[in-house]
């Protein structure tokens, strides 16, 4: 029997983080030299990833040596067979510890599953612990390695600023994955953007992001969580769709709100990371629905395994559906190690391929009142499946949502359906004209309106603040997306 555990280090939406390190880092940073703003970062980086569990570390900055080793090897030879030999073994190396880490304990448990149904004696296992963050960092990793090696752009001559990159503390969680080249030039040139101007931006920003956090998300998962752990053969139909809506909610919210707050603390310090999402669940196809949600997931996917595969420049319609395949299935089993999410995978790859083969063509041909409705329903059935630990249970949720068996929704709190209906209004706001112009004031670069900055200073600090009083009378609750 083994155990995988996870530890949670110093979250944003923590009183920790927002009370005691931010502040601080903030403070220290502005009032120290341009010259050792990169050092000071570096640091303070080391010890937000060290809090919550200081051995993993090593396990980080040991990586960081080796890739910064091979990768000066590989750029300093002219000889194609050896540059492939330090690619392969970087590369091998930093998804040999992602498996390790991530993916042995589904394996061994599966291998003891088959050995025990024909009477051997299973493989026993030690315990392990899941290094957070690990998906991110590695695929970053990853993305240095192969764009010296296509040379996309030279290695990092200094160690320290390659560490940084890696090492970055508002993206190492939980992303945005951020390629090298969108991050090199920004390591010693933020004179322009380190102003404060950005700072207000990105205050303003972090804010929204907390409040996406605390106020909807963390609403939302308290309800997904009293249905969806109720005894699910139990569940009527009313009572299981508004589950899974809750979910549906608590994810986006959850983890557009991460990102949010990761893009609004790097730009406080002038740093420009990639967007994550835009408005996702007004896709009209699952197709669309990919290039609004995750962004950067999907781009990584798209550079280093879609293209690499043929892409979409394929002679024939069948290779091209099994690239679209491949992709999702290693989206699904990136997210974790179980057949749930391998399972989700497939689900969103199956659509991916019917709407290339003929779907898209009738979609065209429809009004967006009926092929957003449409897309939201088909992501959210998926959801069911990221959401329950097992397909059995999955199974059953999504046969309780469509059993048609009535009843009363005595589970749910007024509160929380309040909570619910104001995420889905946030959700889909951007619909209307009025939606998208309120998310432009907070989202594009800062205004020369002196009236409108001081506007969205004092609404981001009211923000700011009542989020921070929910966080003390709820308590500690981890991003999801923490876990992958």
């Amino acid at each position: 029997m083994f155990i995988c555990k996870y530890y949670y280090n110093m979250v944003f939406s923590s009183i920790l983080f927002l009370i005691y390190f931010l502040p601080i880092f903030l403070v220290v940073y502005y009032v120290t030299p341009q010259r050792f703003r990169n050092g000071f970062l570096l640091l303070s980086s080391v010890v937000f990833y060290s809090w919550g569990a200081p051995r993993f570390i090593f396990v980080i900055l040991g990586t960081t040596i080796i890739d910064f080793v091979l990768v000066r090897l590989m750029d300093r030879t002219a000889n194609n067979w050896r540059r492939r030999l330090f690619l392969l073994l970087s590369v091998s190396i930093n998804l040999g510890l992602l498996f390790y880490f991530k993916y042995s304990n589904f394996f061994v448990e599966n291998i003891n599953e088959v050995l025990g149904s024909i009477g051997m004696n299973r493989i026993s296992w030690i315990k392990l612990v899941l290094p957070i963050g690990i998906s991110f960092y590695t695929f970053e990793t990853i993305t240095y390695v192969v764009d010296v090696y296509r040379k996309v752009h030279k290695p990092q001559p200094n160690f320290w600023n390659y560490q940084l990159y890696i090492i970055f503390f508002p993206k190492l969680i939980a992303g945005p994955i951020v390629r090298y080249h969108e991050f090199a030039d920004q390591i010693k040139k933020r004179y322009y953007t380190d102003n404060t101007s950005n700072r207000v931006a990105g205050f303003t920003r972090f804010s929204l992001g907390l409040g996406k956090k605390v106020l909807l998300a963390n609403p939302c998962g308290s309800l997904a969580d009293q249905i969806m752990g109720y005894d699910l053969n139990a569940l009527n139909s009313p009572l299981a769709w508004v589950g899974i809506l809750a979910y549906t909610m608590q994810i986006y919210f959850d983890f557009s709100g991460y990102s949010d707050m990761a893009i609004g603390i790097s730009r406080m310090m002038g740093f420009r990371l990639p967007e994550n999402f835009n408005s996702p669940y007004t896709s009209k196809s699952i197709t669309e629905f990919w290039r609004r949600w995750h962004i950067t997931l999907g781009s990584w996917m798209r550079n280093y395994l879609y293209i690499p595969l043929g892409g979409s420049h394929v002679k024939s319609s069948r290779r091209l559906y099994f690239n679209l395949f491949i992709v999702f299935l290693a989206s699904g089993f990136w997210h974790g190690a179980s057949w749930n999410f391998l399972f989700w995978g497939v689900f969103h790859g199956f659509f991916l391929v019917i709407e290339r083969a003929f779907l898209l063509k009738i979609y065209e041909r429809t009004t967006a009142w009926i092929t957003i409705p449409i897309n939201f329903f088909v992501v959210m059935i998926g959801w069911v499946f990221f959401r329950l630990e097992s397909f059995d249970e999955a199974s059953v949720f999504v046969s309780r949502l469509f059993a048609m068996k009535a009843g009363s929704l005595q589970l749910v709190a007024l509160d929380s359906l309040v909570y619910l209906i104001i995420a889905l209004v946030f959700s889909f706001v951007t619909l209307l004209n009025l939606g998208k112009r309120l998310e432009n004031l907070f989202y594009l670069p800062p205004s020369e309106n002196v009236w409108l900055n001081g506007w969205l200073l004092s609404t981001s600090i009211v923000l700011f603040l009542v989020s921070v009083s929910a966080i003390t009378s709820v308590g500690f609750n981890p991003f999801i997306y923490f876990r992958f």
